[in-house]
């Protein structure tokens, strides 16, 4: 997808989301009114109802939350100061207050309940070393939901690599572009920038601090998954090739990138994040259709220890090993969501 220029998204799509929540909320007993009525035309419990509030909830935080950042360039002396340290605590006490708010939206409005399955929140919570969470990727909406975990429950600072098309949400563009986060190019082969944005940001964390990486590169979807397997092969790593086969819900891992971090802090712990319940939630239909959610999101963290890590040479089998690990927790717990996905969809039909 392309992404316009700077100034572009500065004087247009900025301007456009007050523009759209001003004009939204001016029309909000009519477009409730129409909303409801629709709902009860389709499948599902108040989706069109559902769907349209949450979008005005979200241009609505989104409009305060620009208003915000247009403050905080103000009192930095039109951007002067806005790289020390008081502003960068502020803009990460702003980040906080805007996930809590969308995802505190999100979680009523679709009935969404996180479970943790692990008993790391304290320890991690006053962590004396600097964390690289390394997460499964499965769609829209996971990375939010991991840094709200991570800024608001755990105290952290977040930062992550991500792909320019990102840009084209303004809070989202303007307030990571001032924190030490990367944008690298959605076309093309972003491989190499990637991996070079994240050992730049690896070599900077300290206390507090978590790089989110995603080792499998991109939502998984199966045709994904196949093409990883077929490069595998096709570079004559045929041992990997068989490992990736057996990897029923997650993509091979690219090594690469969790590697440079590891390499670039080495002093860092690591924890692999995995969860079950957004699967259904890959694709514009299949969001459509998993909304409402209506059934829980599991979530759970393996810890290891920067002393515990493996010599460099054996870190890529270790990254496939661990992988499995998560595959196998996916499977466990994947077969009750499933369930509540068949029976809601039957319900639905």
């Amino acid at each position: 997808m392309w992404v316009p220029p700077w100034i572009v998204r500065r004087l247009v799509i900025a301007p456009g989301v007050f523009l759209a929540a001003g004009c939204l909320l001016v029309s909000l007993p009519l477009w409730l009114i129409a909303a409801a009525l629709a709902s009860r035309l389709v499948s599902g419990r108040w989706r069109v109802l559902r769907v349209c509030w949450f979008i005005f909830v979200y241009l609505a935080w989104e409009a305060l939350a620009l208003l915000a950042l247009l403050g905080l360039w103000l009192a930095s002396g039109l951007g002067w100061k806005q790289r020390s340290a008081a502003f960068e605590a502020a803009h990460y006490r702003l980040m906080a207050w805007f996930l809590h708010n969308v995802i505190g939206s999100a979680r009523r409005t679709f009935t969404i309940e996180l479970v943790g399955e692990d008993d790391l929140h304290a320890e991690l919570a006053n962590a004396s070393r600097a964390l690289l969470i390394f997460s499964r990727h499965v769609g829209p909406g996971d990375s939010f939901f991991l840094a709200d975990e991570l800024v608001n429950r755990m105290g952290l600072r977040p930062r992550i690599v991500l792909k320019d098309v990102m840009r084209l949400d303004p809070a989202v563009d303007i307030m990571l572009s001032r924190l030490p986060n990367r944008f690298v190019p959605s076309k093309g082969r972003a491989g190499g920038a990637a991996v070079e944005a994240i050992g730049e940001l690896a070599a900077g964390l300290e206390a507090g601090d978590a790089l989110i990486i995603f080792p499998e590169g991109a939502n998984f979807t199966p045709r994904r998954r196949q093409r990883a397997i077929d490069h595998l092969e096709r570079t004559g790593r045929r041992d990997l090739a068989r490992r990736a086969r057996s990897l029923t819900h997650l993509m091979p891992p690219k090594p690469t990138g969790a590697l440079a971090a590891i390499d670039a802090a080495p002093t860092a712990d690591v924890i692999f994040y995995g969860h079950v319940g957004l699967e259904r939630l890959s694709t514009p239909g299949d969001l459509w259709r998993g909304i409402p959610m209506d059934s829980p999101v599991r979530t759970r963290r393996w810890l290891v220890r920067a002393d515990e890590l493996p010599a460099p040479g054996d870190r890529e089998l270790w990254l496939y090993d661990t992988w499995e690990q998560l595959d196998t927790w996916i499977e466990q717990r994947l077969e009750p969501v499933d369930q509540q996905w068949s029976d809601r969809r039957s319900d639905d039909d």
